[in-house]
């Protein structure tokens, strides 16, 4: 239940930005990748008021990566749906907001060793496909999840 209502969440704040004339593929995107480590651990949380003994230690962890793999499945499947919807002329817009900022930035990767290359590996990593949005958003909501649930659910086992 808590992954159901954290990728609800997730897609009320696509909407969220969408309705406000925000770009919902943009930076302002990723503030929503908290939301599966926190009901990761609150389910850890909740799960240790119904085990008084404690839950053990599989049995947190299992709850928090449950939690976090329900909760990026509907994200991404919310944000697959959205870009559906919206059609391509907003991808569009975010792929050309997203090349003016690395233009923008190319000096500071220059800077750096093999800097060409990795200006180069971002500029062709850019998203452009609802379904490359889905796979960036359940990758990104799985790995700060894993993040926070596994510790948590070594902290909340007892």
């Amino acid at each position: 239940m808590h992954g159901l209502i954290t990728g609800a969440l997730c897609i009320a704040w696509v909407l969220f930005l969408y309705l406000t004339d925000n770009n919902p593929y943009g930076p302002k995107r990723t503030l929503s990748d908290f939301f599966p480590p926190i009901a990761a651990v609150v389910s850890q949380v909740l799960l240790r008021r119904y085990y008084p003994a404690g839950p053990g230690l599989w049995k947190a962890i299992g709850v928090g990566i449950f939690t976090t793999l329900i909760g990026a499945a509907v994200a991404a499947t919310g944000l697959y749906t959205f870009a559906h919807l919206t059609g391509s002329g907003l991808i569009e817009q975010h792929l050309v907001e997203a090349r003016q900022l690395l233009a923008s930035a190319k000096a500071l990767y220059l800077k750096q060793p093999n800097g060409q290359q990795q200006y180069e590996a971002t500029l062709r990593g850019l998203a452009t496909t609802p379904a490359a949005f889905a796979q960036d958003e359940f990758a990104k909501k799985i790995i700060f999840g894993l993040l926070l649930s596994i510790p948590g659910g070594v902290f909340l086992r007892k």
